[in-house]
């Protein structure tokens, strides 16, 4: 028999599962890091962190799993968009990895736009413009303000494809986290080297692209040693988190949309062709289904935004034996009335991307009274992500994609209530599935493809994706969602000018 491990490579921590041929989870395991954020609104972490939450993690699920390691035939790997690690000519890492949601390079993105002759040629180079949480716009950061560092630099790739360097050797990337660098020409699926050449950054900087579902070398001798397994497992492309997600979700048709609330919330949805914003407000990137796309808009900090309320303005009840904060908090929250009693919530803690794009964007409550208390200021934070999401949604729909269901993941989905929330503010039905775990799931199926246990991923999910519950909106509180929502999207307008001002402090 022939098993596939599935790694997802996150902001917070690692996790990893192994699956049968059937797709049944045998054994899953996670690892826990930290991010540094050495000034406000910057985040970084150190690549070697990631591959010892590998490590471990793996080795983990192979002994949890008593499956023989040479029965395990592939891996598939999914991570964390966007960051940089920047190697030289020995592999050695030059800096601490600059992540997703770090702000830094507004300037960068300025003069990338500027390069490319404008945001319009830029979309038509690239499909997106120039965001500071892509990675090219770090590769620009370096050589403006580490120069002698950037003289070292030999290569440049994503989170979870350095693992994949220190697992096969190989420099590789795949097609649906080489989008989100700004330097692939998401059309054909390729790098830009138009682009390339106006930035005048060599291509040797950069992995060789492949689909998701093919394999892109095997484990080293060293690599099967430290991971229990042996040097017949295959590596397939995998995918970023986002498209990674959707796999797991079974978004790989037409008319079907995930809202993932992870550390950053996305709404995601699949496309047979490449559909552009042409004001990129959304994103547009190749899907890890071969040969198609997908629009996507993010929120940056989605369930963070309830961690960052339950762990740093409730730390009482974070360090408080035998008391689970979350389940306290949320018991509160759903005491209160739809609408948190006219207190709503600007989900901007790490600046925003869609649609505003703005990294001095900052999160905020609005309409605070004597009358509000922890469990409102807690739905508040629910419903502001609520609804920064259905911007994302919103536009979709403008754009002429239909939408038939809506399906939830990620840990803050967890939570009935929110999931009832997201219902009630989308007004569609919120779908949960039988497979939780997402984007580890989601490559260890792109895995079970690239060793031909499935013909193509679409076959794969069919075989192993259920809906297994539905939350309905209730219709009251639809439509004081509806007459809340208008309210929520003059935040950003009337508070864009403030948010500029308290950057420059």
């Amino acid at each position: 028999m022939a098993f596939t491990i599935g790694v997802d490579i996150g902001t917070s921590g690692t996790k990893s599962l192994l699956i049968d041929p059937d797709g049944n989870i045998l054994a899953e395991a996670s690892a826990s890091y930290g991010v540094s954020m050495p000034k406000p609104m910057w985040t970084e972490q150190d690549p070697e962190d990631w591959w010892n939450a590998v490590v471990k993690t793996v080795r983990a699920v192979v002994k949890q799993s008593k499956v023989s390691k040479a029965d395990v035939k592939c891996i598939g790997l999914s991570g964390q968009m966007h960051g940089s690690v920047f190697l030289d000519k020995n592999d050695k890492v030059l800096r601490p990895a600059l992540l997703w949601n770090d702000q830094r390079t507004a300037k960068e993105c300025e003069e990338i736009t500027t390069l490319a002759g404008g945001r319009s040629e830029l979309i038509r180079m690239v499909a997106n413009p120039a965001l500071t949480g892509f990675t090219a716009p770090k590769i620009l950061w370096l050589r403006n303000n580490e120069p002698k560092k950037y003289e070292k630099l030999r290569r440049v790739l994503l989170p979870k494809d350095d693992v994949r360097r220190r697992l096969t050797g190989e420099y590789a990337t795949d097609v649906s986290d080489a989008s989100g660098m700004l330097l692939l020409d998401v059309r054909n699926r390729c790098w830009s080297t138009e682009l390339l050449g106006k930035l005048q950054l060599d291509p040797s900087l950069l992995g060789t692209v492949y689909e998701s579902e093919e394999v892109t070398g095997t484990l080293t001798t060293e690599a099967a040693e430290k991971l229990g397994l042996t040097t017949d497992c295959k590596v397939v492309g995998g995918a970023g988190d986002c498209a990674a997600g959707a796999i797991g979700n079974g978004i790989v048709q037409k008319g079907i949309m995930t809202a993932s609330l992870g550390t950053s919330g996305v709404m995601f949805v699949h496309s047979d062709q490449p559909q552009i914003d042409s004001q990129g407000r959304l994103h547009t990137f190749c899907h890890a289904v071969n040969g198609k796309w997908h629009m996507m808009g993010v929120t940056l900090s989605a369930a963070g935004s309830l961690q960052w309320f339950v762990e740093n303005v409730c730390k009482e009840l974070s360090t408080r034996r035998g008391t689970d904060a979350y389940q306290t908090v949320g018991s509160e929250a759903l005491a209160v009335p739809v609408g948190s009693e006219g207190l709503l919530f600007a989900p901007y803690l790490a600046g925003e991307r869609t649609p505003h794009a703005d990294p001095n964007a900052r999160g905020c409550f609005v309409g605070l009274t004597t009358k509000h208390e922890r469990g409102h200021m807690a739905r508040a934070v629910m419903e502001g992500v609520a609804m920064s999401l259905r911007e994302s949604m919103e536009i979709i729909k403008d754009l002429g994609v239909p939408i038939r269901e809506m399906r939830v993941s990620g840990g803050g989905a967890k939570s009935a209530l929110w999931r009832q929330i997201f219902a009630d503010v989308m007004d569609q039905a919120a779908c949960t599935i039988n497979a939780e775990q997402g984007p580890a799931f989601g490559v260890a199926l792109l895995a079970s493809v690239g060793i031909g246990q499935y013909s193509n991923i679409e076959e794969a999910c069919k075989a192993t994706i259920q809906v297994v519950n539905k939350t309905q909106p209730k219709k009251p509180a639809v439509k004081q969602y509806d007459k809340l929502f208008p309210i929520y999207q003059s935040l950003y307008g009337n508070l864009k000018g403030v948010f500029a001002e308290i950057a420059k402090l």
